[in-house]
């Protein structure tokens, strides 16, 4: 099924959802969320639909919005316990929230998505859950970066700090032992939302990386930023120290948190710097600012060696 037929029925279901549940809604139109290869997500009145990734398994994302449905303090629960199917995709149903607003930078939840991870964290991780999704999604963003950007000038320097991750960060290996935890897999700020809307509590969304695996992996990002430059150290310390108020076990309570945090955030570094490489070359465009200094971060990782302490969680 091509996209905008897929976005019309999407839309059609969500209706159809909103309505059953007794929602007085017929002057509101359905509004697109987004519209990607990897989710199409529409939302009418308080109802959200999303169809997720082609091939998506169907067990694997059952297990994870039951999490959801057992956690309504972390995570946004979903309206059904099993997905629903779409012309070969799955379909999920979820209340609306209001999500973080995009321009007003000191209003940005840090210290809400540190206390939600650290609680997230420390919850027992459910029987028969799949690995969290985090170094798969980076090691599909070299491999597409390999693919598509060929002897691109940036390549090298992101290559190279690929190759120099342990294998676990590469999704080469699992992670396990006592340090594996219940995990978001995909932590940003695009994925808090207030619900009820519009000023509920915080909660996390989009289940689609949930799983178990390295608990500083969902720090890794903030991290990352911080360490780029791209995230200014306030906002860093307003994370991490909600994140250690809540007792969250990726990092020490007081000590130096940069053991456990170097590899993840060097991988998610290299993620981000390969994604940007392989869309200026789709776009035909330079690099921009933001996207040299992710390249020049891995020019910078290719030479120094991981801290050792987070090369092999055991």
């Amino acid at each position: 099924m091509t996209a905008r037929p897929l976005l019309a029925q999407l839309a059609l279901r969500a209706a159809s959802r909103a309505h059953t549940a007794g929602t007085d809604c017929s002057c509101e139109a359905a509004a697109t969320l987004a519209d990607r290869s990897d989710a199409t997500v529409v939302r009418h009145a308080g109802t959200v639909a999303k169809a997720h990734a082609p091939g998506t398994g169907r067990a694997n994302l059952t297990a994870r919005l039951a999490v959801a449905a057992a956690l309504p303090d972390v995570l946004l629960p979903p309206l059904a316990a099993s997905p629903a199917g779409l012309h070969g995709r799955l379909v999920t149903f979820w209340p609306y929230g209001a999500p973080v607003d995009p321009v007003d930078p000191d209003a940005a939840p840090w210290e809400a998505a540190g206390a939600l991870l650290a609680r997230l964290h420390r919850t027992p991780v459910p029987a028969g859950l799949p690995p969290m999704r985090g170094p798969a999604k980076a090691a599909l963003a070299v491999a597409r970066l390999t693919a598509a950007a060929g002897p691109h000038p940036a390549s090298a320097a992101v290559l190279g700090a690929w190759r120099a991750l342990p294998a676990w960060a590469r999704a080469e290996t699992a992670a396990s032992g006592p340090e594996a935890a219940l995990c978001h897999g995909d932590l940003h700020l695009g994925q808090l939302v207030r619900h009820p809307a519009p000023d509920g509590p915080w909660r996390l969304i989009d289940v689609d990386d949930l799983g178990v695996g390295v608990p500083a992996w969902d720090l890794a990002r903030p991290a990352a930023w911080f360490a780029c430059g791209l995230l200014p150290p306030q906002e860093w310390t307003r994370f991490l120290d909600a994140y250690r108020a809540g007792g969250g076990p990726a990092v020490p309570a007081a000590d130096d948190p940069w053991p456990a945090l170097d590899v993840p955030a060097r991988a998610l570094t290299v993620q981000t710097a390969a994604r940007a490489v392989t869309e200026s070359v789709a776009e035909g465009r330079p690099l921009d600012e933001v996207e040299e200094c992710l390249v020049d971060a891995c020019a910078r990782m290719g030479s120094v060696p991981p801290r050792s302490a987070a090369d092999s969680p055991k």
